[in-house]
């Protein structure tokens, strides 16, 4: 990754667009001048690409996906869905500070549900791992939290969930789109498009560094009905009224 963000500063371009923190930190070690936006950051702070959310102070700038309530929203939503779900494994990227906050935030949710980290470092191989571990349990659900390289990943824990009769809640509506059950995260297109107006702003003269990093204002709930069916879940109405996205 590193390589190919150096192979685009030459000649240095007026702005980077990174999605995801692996490519963030590429840029941010390949250049401190080249004004970089991001999309999709765990904890920008933390990582110490900026000093502060509001006061950037470099030459980054962007967009969070961090929301301390993504995690237990998906646990309560999981629930809502499975009634009869009392574990729940929380597929994370160990290597992702945004990841692991959300765990912890999972974990520490007044539920009677008990929360099972499952990291995954090594893929597909940490996957098929952890999935293997989850056996056809009516007592079983699974979260699968929003990070780039899980979800390059996505039509393989669909395919396992469907094989185990596991219930599962994705961070993308990708996921749901490729057949998971259901899907609660941020609105990646909403982030794109609050991204193309800060290059605007950047490319007319505005530094990153004054520029403050926004977090995630807009989530969707998207529900596959033929994917409940096939698990023998029925949709409550209520939670139906509530999705922004339904497929048949």
């Amino acid at each position: 990754m590193r390589s190919a963000v150096e192979q685009l500063l030459r000649p240095p371009p007026d702005a980077i667009l990174a999605n995801g923190d692996t490519a963030v930190r590429a840029a941010h070690l390949a250049t401190r001048t080249v004004p970089v936006i991001f999309i999709g950051s765990g904890d920008p702070v933390e990582l110490g690409w900026v000093q502060s959310l509001a006061r950037p102070g470099g030459n980054l700038t962007g967009f969070t996906v961090q929301e301390p309530s993504l995690g237990p929203k998906m646990l309560e939503l999981l629930k809502e869905i499975a009634p009869r779900v009392r574990r729940v494994a929380v597929m994370f990227n160990p290597n992702s500070v945004g990841n692991r906050q959300t765990v912890d935030a999972t974990a520490a949710a007044k539920s009677a549900v008990e929360v099972v980290p499952s990291p995954v470092r090594e893929l597909p191989a940490d996957i098929d791992a952890a999935m293997t571990k989850l056996k056809r349990d009516p007592s079983l659900g699974l979260i699968v939290l929003p990070e780039p390289a899980i979800n390059s990943h996505r039509k393989l824990i669909i395919e396992l969930s469907a094989r185990h009769q596991l219930p599962a809640i994705h961070g993308v509506r990708a996921a749901t789109a490729d057949g998971a059950l259901m899907s609660y995260g941020v609105d990646l297109p909403d982030l794109f498009r609050r991204a193309a107006a800060y290059v605007d702003r950047i490319l007319r003269g505005d530094k990153p560094a004054d520029l403050p990093v926004q977090q995630p204002t807009k989530f969707e709930l998207v529900i596959n009905l033929k994917t409940a069916k096939a698990l023998g879940l029925t949709i409550p109405p209520s939670l139906l009224a509530r999705a922004n996205e339904v497929l048949e």
